[in-house]
């Protein structure tokens, strides 16, 4: 990890450097446009350009997502994303509720929405699909994150899995299956406190709260899921992301599908 952090610290400065140049050389470029009094349209390269920078050293860091090299967070302040796979396997599973801290967009935060946190020692997915909806002064965009196979809209009825994942949490409002699901050694109604994922409580178990653990040991549940789709507000890759085919892109409008 060390190494990877030298490698990539040059690179991802450099190109913060090219960016913010860009955008001076830009604005000043607009400015002289502006003083003759001609109105020239809409800008929205202005808003535009200004993220080139944080864009490109996204590139930079889902070149190491891609192969396996970093460990990753997704979340964004105060608003939920979805999360859609053609089928989830997991082993050393593990699901509580709690009331986890919740970012508004003024900086404060609230703990008044009740989610559930799961967990997965190791998993393999079939397919990811991430979107997350925004808007920049009204106008509403969607940021596209897939990787490995298309996920589908209507789930496939089998599914074999193409991207590796240890460690992986989700905190979701919703989680669902569109399909079969099969769990293993699992415990119904476990106090929160007492569920482990890969060695590890959850992190905003209660005593006395609702879990869903392992009857098997450490590492002894299952769980085999058709279609995930899920409503997150957090999504965490804890140890090795293996993710081929990595893509992220930005359109327009409010996108539904990958």
């Amino acid at each position: 990890m060390n190494h990877l952090t030298t490698r990539l610290g040059p690179s991802v400065c450099r190109v913060r450097a090219r960016g913010t140049r860009a955008v001076t050389e830009w604005n000043a470029r607009m400015l002289a446009e502006a003083s003759d009094g001609t109105r020239r349209g809409t800008r929205w390269g202005r808003g535009a350009l200004a993220l080139v920078p944080s864009a490109l050293a996204v590139g930079v860091l889902g070149a190491a997502l891609a192969q396996g090299a970093l460990a990753a967070n997704f979340s964004v302040t105060g608003q939920p994303f979805t999360l859609t796979s053609n089928g989830v396997e997991g082993s050393g599973f593990g699901a509580i509720v709690n009331t986890p801290a919740v970012g508004r967009p003024d900086g404060t935060t609230t703990t008044n929405t009740a989610m559930a946190r799961v967990g997965f020692a190791s998993a393999g997915l079939a397919g990811l699909c991430g979107i997350v909806h925004q808007t920049i002064a009204g106008v509403p965009y969607s940021l596209l994150l897939t990787g490995g196979q298309k996920v589908t809209a209507a789930p496939p009825g089998t599914f074999t899995t193409d991207i590796d994942a240890s460690n992986l949490y989700i905190q979701a409002t919703e989680l669902q299956a569109y399909g079969p699901t099969t769990l293993q050694n699992a415990v119904l109604g476990q106090s929160a406190d007492q569920v482990t994922v890969a060695g590890k409580p959850l992190t905003g178990a209660l005593p006395g709260g609702f879990g869903l653990g392992s009857a098997g040991g450490e590492g002894g549940s299952s769980i085999t899921l058709h279609g995930l789709n899920a409503t997150a507000y957090d999504a965490e890759m804890a140890g090795a992301l293996v993710l081929p085919d990595l893509k992220i892109r930005v359109v327009a409008g409010s996108a539904t599908a990958c």
